[in-house]
């Protein structure tokens, strides 16, 4: 099954939709920027899920001081 229950047939209709609405010379624009917006959207979670790892690694590290003393 494809996305979120889609299947092939449904991203093929889709597809015929937006080639129908947008052209066949935009198309490929549109797609670049779908793919630099998602690249641009993943990097920067993975930067805020490293930042937390880091502080609660931070966190960790001053609870055991203060434990062990």
């Amino acid at each position: 099954m494809g996305l979120a229950g889609i299947g092939v047939p449904g991203l093929i209709l889709i597809l015929i939709i937006a080639l129908v609405i947008f052209g066949p010379k935009k198309l490929p624009e549109i797609g670049k920027a779908a793919g630099q917006t998602l690249k641009e959207f993943k990097k920067s979670a993975n930067d805020l899920t490293s930042d937390a790892k880091e502080e609660m690694e931070d966190a960790k590290a001053i609870v055991t001081d203060k434990n062990s003393k």
